[in-house]
């Protein structure tokens, strides 16, 4: 239920990216409306935390700079696509994900993760043909 609540919310998301603006003031504006949630949040699970100075300057540079530079491609990329191509290269997200761990962070690189990769990559490629097509 979660999952489909958060490609819904996804979804959502990019649709209103379409809109225009310049990306990197809406990203910026999307960040800033996150934080009261992050703090809310942060400050429940707060005594279960074991923080340091290098896991939080980590994670911030990982969450803010890395996603927020996602972000800012993803939304001045959907200028270019149709709301139908741009759902189906979101799927080819996750695979990137797993690779990237695999390659940057020495993830096992296994039999499944290239068959599902292959899998979930050929049926993208396969539906960007078909939408090329009249």
């Amino acid at each position: 239920g979660l999952m489909a609540l958060a490609g819904a919310a996804w979804g959502l998301y990019s649709l209103r990216g379409r809109s225009g603006g310049d990306p990197l003031l809406r990203t910026t504006g999307n960040f800033v409306r996150a934080v009261p949630m992050v703090i809310v949040v942060s400050s429940v699970a707060w005594s279960q935390a074991h923080v340091t100075t290098t896991g939080a300057i980590l994670a911030l540079i990982s969450g803010a700079m890395a996603s927020a530079l996602g972000y800012v491609a993803w939304y001045a990329a959907l200028k270019q696509l149709t709301a139908t191509k741009a759902s189906t290269l979101q799927l080819s997200v996750p695979v990137i994900a797993a690779l990237g761990g695999a390659i940057l962070l020495s993830e096992s690189f296994t039999l499944r993760l290239l068959l599902s990769s292959v899998l979930v990559l050929g049926g993208v490629g396969l539906t960007l043909i078909k939408l090329k097509r009249p």
